[in-house]
């Protein structure tokens, strides 16, 4: 394009057309034309408004929504030839529009401006990048519902500082990421819910004195009601930054399950065999077996933790209402968008191939004194101690143990005696970890009914 047919779109207001560094800096049609399928939308409602309210002609509004409902076809088929010299996809939209209908497209920016037609379109693809979110999620979450089930009686060692501390179930741990997958659903279902109010017809900034309809607008386009203030609808980029948020704290949870396979599938731990799907082999070691996927996830994640504070960034220090530096807030979003998608499809694959390995579960969570609180518990309940009493009774045990070199259990009823003379045989019911696990009946602990309780009330919200 010309400098001469690229001033046209400015209304003659420069003289000469754009430096080259400058188109390159301006222009985001690289990346925003992502933004087709909403823009397009966003335009076929207000043409449909502005002929409704009496503003264009019905003839002006049919030749409109005809001409971009082609212009949608030519760009999903991959035959629209987008121009760094027109800026943006509605700047590019527009002038193909012209060429399709003629002057009538020129009507359509009526009572609009690119400032509230980026609004409403970012606006329409976060939403949609929520409801992905959510419904990646959910699959997430029954594939870890799966886990749970087949597994709510399996043993395995509960950790804090990554050290054995009390016997747990498999199901148990499975369900804990549930419940944090259930939080970040909820997240983006508040974030939408809060997102759902259109910005179209705030104009530049000031709103306009044609006679339009919001209301009519934003039912079209699905929303709930209007923004209210249109200084605020141009400038508010906290849906943007709303769905950064959520999808970091997701991040953070998929990623510390990342960490947990890898650290599980390795050869010390043996606790888990990931899938040939998704994992690969050495160059050199022939006998290695990489948890690839989980370490490129674990990775790639911390993505989105960068594009929230980029977003922040951008953001922190600008006065009312639009300025250029908001250019800046779509691809951070779509990288941290496509990562998050690309993240729970991953996880989801990994989880549902997942194998547990039970019996090393088990006899991890034999070793490390793991029944030394169920020890306590019982000193308490059946001899009266207080509980520091108790626990320093079950240090000294615990001691005795190290030195003979045998856990717990394998101590002698004598031994024991020798620490506390009134420790009885009735002590060995507690020892065992299938003791101790069933023994986690309160409500949120770890004992298989409770988690057999909990996979059914999750089977039943999921579907």
């Amino acid at each position: 394009m010309s400098a001469a047919s690229a001033n046209e779109m400015w209304g003659g207001r420069f003289s000469s057309g754009p430096d080259a560094i400058m188109e390159a800096i301006n222009a985001s049609v690289g990346y925003d034309q992502r933004l087709a399928p909403q823009d397009i939308a966003g335009s076929r409602a207000h043409a449909a408004m502005l002929a409704a309210c009496g503003i264009i002609t019905p003839e002006d509004a049919a030749a409109i929504d005809a001409g971009l409902v082609q212009v949608g076809e030519e760009i999903a088929r991959g035959e629209f030839t987008f121009s760094p010299a027109l800026e943006d996809i509605h700047m590019n939209v527009e002038a193909r529009l012209r060429e399709i209908i003629g002057p009538a497209a020129g009507r359509l920016h009526t009572a609009r401006s690119r400032n509230d037609q980026v609004a409403v379109d970012f606006r329409l693809w976060v939403r949609d990048q929520c409801d992905a979110a959510i419904a990646g999620l959910d699959a997430l979450m029954r594939a870890f519902v799966a886990q749970a089930e087949a597994g709510a009686d399996w043993v395995m060692p509960g950790f804090t500082h990554l050290q054995t501390a009390q016997p747990v179930t498999w199901g148990h741990h499975m369900l804990a990421y549930v419940e944090m997958f259930a939080r970040d659903k909820a997240r983006f279902q508040d974030a939408r819910a809060r997102m759902n109010e259109c910005p179209l017809g705030a104009a530049a900034l000031a709103g306009t004195s044609f006679p339009i309809d919001r209301a009519m607008t934003a039912a079209a386009l699905g929303f709930e009601r209007p923004t209210a203030n249109s200084l605020d609808s141009v400038s508010d980029r906290d849906f943007a930054l709303e769905f950064l948020c959520a999808a970091a704290i997701c991040a953070t949870h998929l990623s510390r399950f990342a960490e947990e396979l890898v650290i599980w599938s390795s050869a010390q731990f043996r606790f888990v065999r990931m899938s040939d799907r998704f994992s690969t082999g050495s160059s050199i070691m022939p006998q290695k077996r990489n948890p690839d996927a989980a370490e490129l996830l674990r990775a790639k994640l911390g993505r989105i933790l960068g594009a929230t504070m980029a977003l922040f960034t951008v953001m922190k220090g600008l006065p009312l209402t639009y300025s250029k530096d908001m250019q800046e807030d779509k691809e951070q979003v779509f990288d941290a968008a496509d990562t998050l998608m690309l993240g729970l499809a991953a996880m989801e694959g990994m989880v549902r191939d997942l194998t547990a390995n039970r019996a090393e579960l088990e006899a991890a969570a034999s070793a490390g004194f793991s029944t030394a609180t169920d020890l306590a518990d019982w000193l308490v309940r059946a001899l009266g101690l207080p509980f520091r009493d108790a626990h320093h009774v079950t240090g000294a045990l615990v001691k005795l143990a190290e030195d003979q070199g045998c856990d717990l259990p394998d101590l002698s009823l004598d031994q024991m005696q020798s620490v506390h003379g009134q420790i009885t045989e009735a002590v060995y019911s507690v020892l065992g970890v299938q003791n101790s696990v069933a023994s986690r009946t309160s409500a949120g602990g770890t004992a298989p009914e409770n988690v057999r309780t909990r996979v059914a009330h999750w089977k039943e919200v999921l579907g």
